[in-house]
């Protein structure tokens, strides 16, 4: 593979950051309260149970159509949506890119906003809906106008969906659902909620799992209280669904199939994710080396211990590995197709988030007592990116998808009537 950065895309590339330049910073400038030491503060709605704040969201949006009509937001949507069909190689390097720069409202580490738009949700869309959903939803929420929620999670289930207690029955011409689901994100602010929900089969099966566009507006649909999270603001609210009924066109997809959609907006958040830790990593790794070279102990400049040396070494050794696993993932993923590479997905998930972790909480070490403080960016990246250890998938679900690409479990498993 020819690792370097195409021509067309560095051009991309440049002109972004000066787009992010001229744009953004100005914009970012006039409300430092949510990006210096108050960001937390500032951007929680403390009196509405932890939400992204209205002035914060505002500011995101209007981030978002700067981003849009400069022609970048919808860079890696399909044409049809205004997009340019950005292939899932060049996003990664666009996220890694964005992320490198060092947090800021081109990439504020809230609702995955963004100057180039992660929109996964818009992909499953396009892939799945039909030409009513489309016309309902799917515009409406690539032009910023609408938010559309998650809805898979549940209080007893997470990375073990197929397990998934939420149920619909069918009534007619009708779907009733009954269940609950956990951080259920942005369900708060969203006019729909994509719901997973078992129509038939087994626990423990895909097969038979249906995914449903459910208004939250919805009589039954009701959201109890909002999980306040390590890093604030928190848009993961608890939703239960008590008898909510829906149309049959409510179903997204084909009926008891309904985890296709998931895998497929997994696949895309696992890689883009992966993209965005390994940014933030090298972001560390940078301010690190650079302070480490200013700073003086013990009349010697911190570069010159060993014991600082070896930990930066350690840590880009790794984040060029990560590199290498991320280019290529993203780079299979456009020849074989969005669900394709899931082992590698996973391990560069796995790897990069964890990553992201390290390199944040060893800037936050290199620095010393300002590193442990609010007034450096360190121990927001920590409490962001920790995150993505749990979300998507726990990186136990990865090292278990991992080992499935290289076992037959089923070979192992004990013969009916045997003790195993």
């Amino acid at each position: 593979m020819d690792w370097s950065t195409p021509a067309p895309l560095q051009d991309l590339l440049d002109r972004l950051d000066a787009f992010i330049d001229a744009e953004i910073a100005p914009l970012e400038q006039e409300h430092p309260q949510f990006f210096d030491h108050r960001r937390e503060y500032a951007r929680t709605d403390w009196d509405r149970d932890g939400v992204p704040a209205r002035e914060w969201t505002e500011l995101l949006g209007e981030m978002r159509r700067r981003a849009d009509a400069a022609g970048f937001y919808r860079y890696g949507l399909p044409a049809a949506l205004g997009g340019q069909d950005g292939s899932n190689a060049d996003m990664a390097r666009i996220r890694e890119h964005l992320l490198a720069r060092g947090p800021g409202l081109h990439f504020p580490h809230n609702d995955e906003a963004s100057v180039v738009g992660n929109l996964p949700l818009a992909l499953v869309l396009h892939e799945y809906g039909t030409p009513e959903q489309k016309d309902a939803y799917l515009h409406r929420y690539v032009d910023g106008e609408i938010e559309i929620a998650f809805g898979l999670t549940e209080p007893g289930h997470g990375s073990d969906a197929t397990f998934l207690e939420t149920t619909a029955r069918r009534d007619g011409d009708d779907w009733i659902i009954q269940g609950a689901k956990r951080f259920n994100s942005l369900s708060h602010a969203a006019e729909v909620d994509v719901v997973f929900a078992r129509t038939s089969g087994q626990d423990g099966k895909a097969q038979g799992i249906t995914a449903f566009l459910v208004p939250t507006a919805s009589e039954g649909f009701e959201i109890p209280f909002n999980w306040w999270t390590f890093n604030m603001p928190s848009d993961h609210p608890e939703v239960h669904l008590n008898s909510v009924r829906v149309p049959n066109a409510a179903i997204l997809g084909e009926e008891s199939r309904g985890l296709d959609l998931a895998q497929l907006f997994v696949h895309e958040n696992r890689t883009r994710q992966a993209a965005s830790s390994l940014g933030a990593a090298q972001f560390c790794i940078d301010a690190s080396v650079a302070y480490a070279q200013e700073r003086t102990v013990f009349r010697k400049q911190l570069h010159e211990h060993q014991g600082v040396q070896w930990q930066l070494v350690d840590l880009n050794t790794e984040a060029e590995m990560v590199r290498s696993l991320l280019y290529r993932t993203a780079a299979l993923m456009d020849e074989g197709g969005k669900t394709s590479a899931s082992p590698l997905v996973s391990m560069v998930n796995l790897r990069s988030n964890q990553l992201a972790c390290n390199a944040a909480d060893r800037a936050i070490q290199i620095h010393g007592g300002t590193g442990y403080t609010r007034h450096l960016p360190f121990e927001h990246l920590y409490r962001h990116h920790r995150r993505y250890r749990i979300t998507e998938g726990a990186d136990e679900l990865q090292k278990r998808r991992i080992a499935s690409s290289m076992f037959d479990f089923r070979s192992s498993a004990p013969a009916p009537g045997t003790r195993g």
